[in-house]
């Protein structure tokens, strides 16, 4: 990996105006002049327009699009696992073998699923400009959240289910967009291919190239037990985007951090990865165990695993960018050029001051806060479903019996809806992977800050990790949905009344986890994000509108071409096809084919494009993402980047960066010829 990352010698956004094909652009700040030079492609308006209304957010943290006028809605497989786990039983493993519908009757509601689609944005930047004025630390920070709060109430109504509002910073903080959604919380799973095809080549071909993945799944949108209408969709074209073809990939990116500063940098590369990457390493490491203990095991423990294996190496080419120096020293000549252009200006550094030097003192406060920030409040049960229903419980039950505008921004009327349909729905939970995870908690948390340290007595007493978790999890009734919607309509009376053990001790325990968050909010995000509304005021008087926001899963668009690269002279091809499926296919797991494709080999058009590579910059959130040509035809969903692309959180390198997507006419292909899905692939005609 490491001799990989020394060519990711990127251009940094926000930094400089963005290099070719650079860039996660917001709906409202769209360079069409940009993407016509570098692409040909001729977009508008109307063109945004039609992809907005048909492109969705998910509640797994992926991206989709509406690709009928059935509600019928595509996204990756990887995206629907969770589910397909949940539908699950040790009778039928659908993540295993696959989930096939013939009716419509037959599909399935996935539990905790939400979508959402953007029907408004607007700019309330003003609003919370004059609510935070002159504030500094703990004031701001509440003075903030309650004008976003109060920007939500006045846009949506509390009592219209099927609308959400949320208030999002863009630039630092020197802008805030309100976004208003339709909401859909009958999410039904249609069609999910088998493990092995949709994830071909496991963690080993995980940020490679060639790929032969079918990463892709459909799901529908009901209202009413009845399929929502939805006229505008994007049209799923039956033929492969050619190579230098224009594609545009819309979706929302989770998290880069592209305006981070040296010290910030300096931060994330010598305390917040190692310690993160050391904890998921070990995990990694008792998943595996955990699944070799039966076939049982394996199959309630994979969903979770995959996501551990993704994200340790995903963070290890961070890890790897920020330690090569060729890579920092891009980043070392980026902010001293800024620098130079600020003091230059005499009235911009006047205006500014110094935000380099007030990031790299909170810097002191992240590092002293950290351990205890992310074991007692961040990372709190460590992936545990049911200590998750219990602080939310808590939570919840304390600050709803709070004025709405004194609430914790997380329980503000408009994310409570969210809150309750996640609560009130059933997941397969299994004991055993619970105990193991709150087991890992308490173990670690008694590491890091060791046994002396007030929190770690509190949290454990005189028992031992072990057993207190085998204690909590056999003993709580949080398995069960009506407990919980007791407990939820009860309010804090319920809560205080109860006597479930995980209840009592959250409720015993929980203030240690909130003194972290509001001392990490006053001491380490609030003066960070004040002084960077003040970069981001220098970057935009310097550059102008030429840089984009960090991403931060709000809906955005990236264009590019579809193309390959060029590494060390060797030239890697835009494209795979079937015919490189059964090549690379040695009949051992991770390259194993299901029986499916073993047997329709012979009816498959093995040329047909498989995989393909783009040059659109994406981030992890985009998986799902619909990659869309000039016409405005659906032509591939993003599931992965290349290995050069993990250190895009930091940068972007636009000779070797490369989205990764599986072709709609390969899946169209696999519909018909490998599965036999007839109706859907003929719904996916449609006009």
């Amino acid at each position: 990996m490491r001799k990989i990352i020394p060519a990711l010698l990127a251009t940094l956004a926000l930094t400089a105006p963005a290099v070719a094909g650079e860039g996660m652009w917001t709906f409202d700040n769209v360079p069409f002049a940009k993407i016509r030079a570098e692409t040909g492609a001729s977009i508008d308006q109307a063109w945004l327009s039609r992809v907005q209304q048909a492109a969705v957010r998910l509640s797994t943290g992926c991206s989709a699009s509406v690709v009928s006028s059935d509600g019928l809605v595509a996204t990756n497989h990887h995206c629907v696992s969770t589910c397909a786990a949940d539908l699950s039983s040790p009778k039928v493993d659908y993540l295993k073998n696959g989930f096939f519908t013939a009716a419509r009757t037959e599909e399935k509601a996935c539990p905790g699923m939400q979508a959402e689609i953007v029907v408004a944005l607007s700019d309330v930047t003003a609003r919370i400009n004059a609510a935070t004025q002159g504030l500094s630390g703990d004031p701001y920070i509440r003075a903030r959240d309650r004008a976003m709060a109060e920007a939500e109430r006045a846009t949506c109504d509390a009592s219209d289910k099927a609308h959400r509002c949320q208030t999002i910073s863009f630039y630092g903080g020197r802008q805030y967009k309100l976004f208003k959604f339709r909401r859909y919380e009958d999410v039904r799973l249609v069609f999910a291919p088998e493990s092995d095809i949709a994830f071909f080549g496991g963690d080993p071909d995980n940020f490679n190239f060639p790929r032969y993945d079918l990463d892709v799944s459909f799901v529908r949108l009901y209202e009413g037990n009845q399929p929502v209408k939805t006229p505008v969709h994007l049209t799923w074209s039956q033929s492969a985007p050619a190579p230098g073809e224009a594609v545009f990939v819309v979706g929302n990116p989770g998290t880069t951090n592209r305006a981070f500063t040296l010290s910030q940098l300096a931060t994330q590369r010598d305390l917040v990865l190692p310690i993160s990457q050391q904890q998921r390493s070990e995990l990694r490491g008792r998943l595996i165990e955990y699944g070799r203990r039966s076939a049982e095991h394996r199959r309630v423990a994979q969903d979770t695993l995959f996501g551990i294996e993704n994200s340790y190496k995903n963070f290890y080419g961070q890890h790897g960018a920020l330690t090569n120096p060729a890579f920092m020293a891009v980043k070392e000549r980026e902010e001293a050029d800024l620098k130079a252009k600020v003091r230059a200006n005499a009235q911009l550094a006047q205006r500014i001051g110094d935000p380099w030097a007030d990031i790299e003192k909170a810097q002191a406060s992240y590092a002293d806060r950290y351990l205890t920030f992310r074991m007692l409040e961040q990372n709190a049960g460590y992936g545990s479903q049911l200590y998750a229903y219990a602080r939310t419980l808590v939570r919840a039950a304390r600050e709803r019996a709070k004025p709405a505008d004194q609430r914790n921004a997380a329980f503000a009327e408009s994310r409570l809806p969210i809150l309750e349909n996640d609560l009130l729905e059933e997941p397969p939970i299994d004991n055993g992977l619970e105990q193991m995870l709150l087991e890992f908690w308490l173990l670690k948390t008694r590491e890091a800050l060791t046994a002396d340290h007030p929190a770690v007595k509190a949290l454990i007493g005189r028992e031992s990790p072990e057993s207190l978790s085998a204690r909590l999890v056999k003993g709580t009734t949080l398995k069960s949905k009506a407990v919980r919607k007791a407990l939820w309509d009860g309010g804090l009376s319920a809560i205080q009344a109860s006597k479930d053990p995980l209840i009592q001790y959250v409720l015993a325990n929980d203030a240690l986890g909130e003194a972290q968050r509001d001392a990490w909010a006053a001491e380490v995000t609030a003066p960070i994000e004040r002084a960077q509304t003040r970069l981001a005021d220098a970057r935009f008087a310097i550059y102008g509108d030429t840089t984009y926001p960090d991403a931060n899963f709000s809906q955005r668009i990236s264009y590019g071409k579809v193309e390959g690269w060029t590494y060390r002279g060797q030239a890697v091809p835009a494209a795979t096809n079937f015919a490189g499926l059964y090549e690379r296919a040695t009949g051992q797991f991770p390259f194993a084919l299901t029986k499916p494709w073993i047997d329709n080999r012979g009816s498959l058009t093995l040329s047909t494009v498989f995989n393909f590579s783009s040059s659109n910059d994406i981030i992890g959130g985009n998986s799902g993402s619909p990659v869309i040509n000039a016409k405005g035809e659906i032509v591939g969903l993003a599931f992965d980047g290349n290995i050069h692309s993990l250190g895009g959180s930091f940068g972007y390198d636009p000779a070797l960066n490369r989205t990764v997507s599986v072709s709609t006419v390969s899946v169209s292909e696999a519909l018909a010829k490998v599965y036999k899905r007839t109706a859907l692939a003929a719904e996916l005609k449609a006009p």
